[in-house]
């Protein structure tokens, strides 16, 4: 039974965001079909013991996670999102803790979770660094941070146009920042991270790089 611990605090969503959370899974149909489905497959298998995700969405991971968890907590502080997370949990026969808390402010114990798991997430917080912090807060030590981000590419043409687009696409994309150094963030986190290149077909090329991997505090 899917158990809901909190409510997000922040004002009232936008109208944007409630559309946003419908055409959410068809908008990433594609690129899901072609690679990131497969993607998140082969990542959360890594996971272990207490498992937090943070921006869950509308639950594209939820079918992908090991059975052998001690607890999964999915965190999505976007109502519209939610609902649809707790659908799929429930098609999946998966149970979970949700919370509607931010990244930027988790309310869990430090050292309490074994695995974080952040998927196209930490483009769209407000503060990144503080989400990195919470992460590194909450892990126990030997934890990790399981992740798929995409990133600002190391292409100068393409990172040029993410520069150009980065505005309009935030806008469009519910406050997502295309053109974001998260693996360098994490490493001034404190992080110590292991991210291979990929590449986000099926998607606009302006998020296109992707770095997949693990960071360990």
């Amino acid at each position: 039974m899917t158990e809901l611990i909190c409510v997000d605090s922040r004002p009232a969503h936008s109208l944007w965001l409630r559309i946003m959370s419908v055409l959410y899974d068809p908008f990433l149909w594609a690129g899901e079909i072609v690679g990131m489905r497969r993607r998140r497959r082969t990542l959360l298998a890594q996971a272990y013991g207490r498992v937090l995700e943070i921006g869950a969405g509308t639950g594209l991971n939820v079918a992908h996670y090991p059975d052998a968890l001690d607890e999964l907590v999915l965190t999505e502080p976007e109502p519209g999102m939610r609902r649809k997370l707790v659908r799929r949990l429930d098609r999946n026969g998966r149970q979970a803790v949700i919370s509607g808390a931010s990244a930027e402010r988790l309310p869990f114990a430090g050292e309490s979770v074994d695995t974080v798991v952040a998927t196209l997430v930490l483009c769209t917080v407000e503060q990144p660094e503080r989400a990195l912090r919470e992460i590194a807060r909450v892990l126990r030590p030997g934890g990790q941070l399981l992740f798929i981000e995409h990133i600002r590419s190391g292409w100068w043409p393409l990172a040029l146009c993410q520069n150009v687009f980065a505005r309009s696409w935030r806008s469009f994309a519910g406050g997502c920042v295309c053109n974001r150094p998260t693996v360098e963030l994490m490493r001034a986190a404190g992080f110590t991270v292991d991210a291979d290149d990929a590449v986000w077909s099926g998607m606009p090329a302006i998020v296109h790089p992707l770095a997949v991997g693990r960071a360990t505090k």
